[in-house]
């Protein structure tokens, strides 16, 4: 009982416990902000890597479209809907169900 009456008196220890209440929960960077901010750190870092990949399947499509007929052929005919002269093209709809 002496020692916890000693303790409870320390002025460091006091000091302390104060330190680490005033930091974890009174602070601009309190415990709830860390984690908000590191929540937001990791969606932004997988919008991040999203970007980047979608940059590089656009880069891919860009080089493919310049040197590659067969991809120009393709994205005419699927795109903008080209044809042949002696072709019919039929263009297949998907309806969602209600």
């Amino acid at each position: 009982m002496e020692r916890i009456v000693s303790l409870v008196k320390n002025r460091f220890l006091i000091s302390g416990v104060a330190f680490l209440v005033w930091m974890c929960f009174f602070d601009r960077y309190d415990i709830a902000t860390q984690i908000g901010y590191q929540q937001e750190r990791n969606k932004l870092e997988l919008e991040k890597e999203f970007y980047s990949n979608e940059t590089d399947n656009i880069e891919k499509a860009i080089k493919d479209a310049q040197f590659n007929p067969s991809e120009i052929q393709r994205i005419a005919r699927e795109k903008y809907k080209m044809k042949k002269t002696n072709e019919d093209v039929y263009v297949i709809t998907e309806v969602e169900p209600e």
